[in-house]
């Protein structure tokens, strides 16, 4: 080896280890850096998106319960210490808001969809789990709530917001950071988990289609988009969610017209040959036909002559 060789060898050896090091750099701390300003955030499992307006702190959802601290301790790491002082939250599941309180007590005013509101004001029952769901704690309802969209300004950041009928539960929404080009849509993107339909709630897969549909139209190629769980999405990424979600729908329509329930349709083969597989098959198809019976009229008249 002479001089020259074993000079660039050395000059390598770094740059090897280069993108390692940046990814631990982006992921100290509980948080992922997404820009200087936008970081998503380990809610005990779910994901938090954070903003740093340089005045204070926008998140979309706030964490499983019992993760408070370790939220808190991120959010501290990313941003200084900035206080939250907005909070959205993308539907009404605990996962998703169990830390509501925790930044409502210290100023935080919490935005979400009407029907958000309402679900987590009433106790209800959860069929899945065969048991009532009290009503929430004052302190974790939102305070100013939409019914179609809106926006507001952070810093040099336009935040947009709107619902996305029926996609995942009653009251679902999606929050669009348009100078980053970052897309919170809660569960209404599933990479990790079993695509879900609170069907008690009012969602159903047409619905779900639709409002992957109008994510799509949002952003652009470069688009990143933030789900409930998982990793942060390509826009072409989400797009084949969508597509896989368009075959389903297609196939449940046929099914229901010729009078099948889930039990039929699972024996059927209907998610077989798929681009995912269901973790729990059955409890996504009985979901899924609950929601369709409770819109039957969607489907084609003969299914009511």
């Amino acid at each position: 080896m002479n001089r020259r060789q074993l000079l660039q060898g050395a000059l390598a050896l770094p740059l090897c280890g280069l993108p390692q090091i940046l990814k631990a750099q982006q992921t100290a701390g509980g948080f992922r850096r997404l820009t200087d300003k936008l970081a998503v955030v380990d809610g005990g499992g779910a994901n938090v998106l954070a903003f740093s307006s340089g005045d204070g702190l926008v998140l979309v959802d706030s964490g499983a319960p019992k993760s408070g601290d370790r939220v808190m301790a991120a959010l501290n790491d990313f941003a200084g210490g900035a206080k939250v002082q907005t909070l959205f939250n993308t539907h009404y599941h605990l996962d998703q808001t169990g830390n509501n309180e925790l930044f409502s007590a210290a100023g935080a005013k919490i935005i979400a969809h009407e029907r958000t509101r309402e679900w987590m004001s009433s106790n209800y029952w959860v069929p899945a789990e065969n048991r009532y769901q009290k009503a929430r704690p004052q302190a974790a309802r939102p305070t100013q709530i939409f019914e179609t969209t809106g926006s507001l300004q952070a810093a040099d950041e336009r935040i947009d917001y709107g619902y996305l009928l029926l996609a995942h539960t009653g009251g679902d929404m999606y929050v669009f950071f348009k100078n980053a080009n970052v897309l919170s849509v809660g569960d209404v993107a599933s990479p990790l988990r079993d695509p879900s339909l609170d069907y008690f709630t009012g969602a159903w897969i047409g619905a779900r289609v639709d409002a992957m549909d109008l994510v799509l139209k949002l952003g652009n190629e470069q688009t990143r988009i933030v789900p409930a769980y998982g990793a942060v999405m390509t826009r072409a990424e989400f797009k084949a969610e969508r597509d896989m979600m368009e075959e389903v729908r297609a196939r449940l329509f046929k099914h229901a017209l010729q009078g099948e329930g889930a039990k039929d349709m699972l024996e059927a083969g209907v998610l077989n040959g798929l681009t995912r597989k269901w973790k729990d098959p059955d409890r996504f198809l009985y979901d899924a036909v609950k929601g369709l019976w409770a819109n039957h009229e969607k489907l084609d008249m003969s299914v009511i002559q």
